[in-house]
């Protein structure tokens, strides 16, 4: 009976077994970064844990950094679980950077009606209009040596590769499969696993069909650093920096500009280390912003402020790479930036400062220059004066009789110096 009852659990049980197997999954949209190689690796690790038959990427990307590319394919290179990076849905792109990542998976796949190429490196780098001839030479040699050794190594067009990179080739998928640069083509993920099913990868056969997918999702942090990797945010959050100092500065105490303008700054500084900055556009925004300070102290009726507006603009313009549409900053973001900077400045850093020099009006402060009554003689040893309606102690270094007119020249404390009315010093 016992053998019995084993028997049938075996029969039950051996579906699930046979189907036990495991095939991960991610999913990388948009411009690749720092977060999207802290992903893949993520990806990878996760994989290996779970003893994955493979690790599936599914692409779409119009392309990104060299170095956060750089991460990713080494990554490929050395994972202990076979790659597969299928370019996908319909429409995507593995443009730039996504070329390079695409041909050093293990398995290149792309779905029907996507694109594959491009991968000039002025957008992979992000910043070849900064450099000189001679740079972006090197920078094009780099880039061609670079891809010709992925290709070699996954055993992909090498000819196709580098004409991708010198002369910005870009090819649909039933053309990348023809040309033998990538592997397959399948129509959604299930043919994806149905046709991976058996392919053997550095001597293991892969056991895809039927396979359990699971995927694995981007973490929070990820998710908020892919967001701020955008080259608007990098600007809003300086210009907050901007506002947040200059509030604190101008009005100490009120904290909350402070703290804000702080946290805007350290972001900024970080994404400054990370996206591709130009110098140049970024002097004439500081420049910008002191033109609008010393405007508020000079009697220059505008002409600095407008001054500050073109130069603001120039460095908004200049600030990130305009030919790479992937860190191209959007005049719907320039112009309201540069009204609301120019505003903030001339409304309410002038008047703020213009405020805190105007003469006082509440308190003691305010008995400078007023006309006091002398109820006693006074002289340098002291004596009393009657002045709004109270008695003050006063001195004077020029003798004062009782009931002479006297000026207040300033109160030290609770005495006030005064001369008598009329007299210069």
């Amino acid at each position: 009976m016992k053998l019995a009852l084993v028997w049938m659990a075996w029969w039950v049980l051996l579906p699930v077994a046979v189907s036990a197997e495991t095939v991960c999954l991610i999913r990388v949209d948009g411009v690749i970064g720092p977060a999207t190689a802290g992903y893949v690796s993520r990806g990878i690790d996760d994989a290996r844990a779970r003893n994955a038959q493979c690790l599936i990427i599914q692409l779409n990307t119009p392309g990104g950094l060299l170095d956060s590319t750089q991460t990713i394919v080494q990554r490929f290179l050395a994972s202990p679980v076979p790659v597969v990076v299928y370019v996908a849905p319909m429409g995507a792109t593995a443009t730039s950077a996504g070329c390079f990542i695409t041909l050093a998976a293990n398995v290149a796949a792309m779905a029907p009606a996507t694109t594959i190429g491009a991968a000039h490196p002025v957008i992979l780098g992000g910043g070849e209009q900064q450099l000189d001839p001679t740079m972006k030479q090197k920078l094009e040699n780099f880039s061609v040596s670079y891809i010709e050794a992925i290709a070699g190594r996954r055993h992909h067009n090498i000819e196709w590769a580098k004409s991708a990179v010198r002369e910005s080739a870009s090819i649909t998928s039933e053309k990348a499969l023809e040309l033998k640069v990538i592997d397959l083509i399948a129509a959604d993920l299930p043919d994806l696993l149905k046709q991976l099913n058996g392919r053997e990868i550095d001597g293991k056969a892969l056991k895809t069909a039927g396979a359990t997918v699971a995927e694995i999702k981007t973490s929070v942090a990820e998710r908020v650093s892919q967001m701020l990797f955008r080259p608007e945010v990098m600007f809003i959050l300086m210009l907050i920096a901007v506002y947040g100092i200059i509030g604190e500065l101008t009005a100490p105490g009120a904290i909350l500009p402070g703290v804000a303008g702080a946290i805007a700054l350290i972001l900024a500084l970080y994404l400054a280390s990370v996206l591709p900055i130009n110098v140049t556009g970024l002097a004439l925004i500081i420049l910008a912003l002191g033109l609008f300070t010393i405007d508020v102290f000079a009697p220059t009726h505008g002409v600095l402020t407008a001054g500050g507006i073109v130069s603001f603009v120039l460095g908004s313009l200049m600030l990130f790479n305009r030919a790479d549409p992937l860190f191209r900053l959007s005049l719907s973001y320039i112009i309201p930036a540069t009204l609301v900077t120019a505003a903030f400045f001339v409304f309410v850093v002038g008047k703020g400062l213009r405020a805190q020099r105007l003469p006082a009006k509440t308190g003691v402060g305010t008995m400078v220059g007023k006309t006091a009554t002398a109820l006693t003689p006074i002289n340098s040893g002291g004596g009393q004066v009657f002045i709004d309606g109270e008695y003050w102690s006063a001195v004077s270094d020029a003798p004062i009789e009782t009931g002479q007119l006297a000026e207040v020249m300033a109160v030290q404390g609770l005495t006030l110096k005064v001369k008598p009315k009329g007299r210069t010093e």
